[in-house]
């Protein structure tokens, strides 16, 4: 039961907001600041997963 405490806030954050709201909420913003999310989220978890090789 422990292991699976750290999947509930994930299920959660998925929950409230899925593809459809994050695309939308996106366009809404503006092409450019959704560009500039989108790259900044992958970076960030691109260096991430680098660290934890580490």
């Amino acid at each position: 039961m422990k292991k699976y405490m750290n999947f509930i806030p994930l299920f959660l954050l998925a929950g409230m907001l899925t593809s459809c709201e994050a695309v939308e909420t996106i366009f809404k913003a503006g092409m450019w600041w959704g560009i500039i999310v989108v790259v900044g989220i992958v970076a960030l978890v691109l260096w991430l997963l680098s660290r934890g090789k580490n």
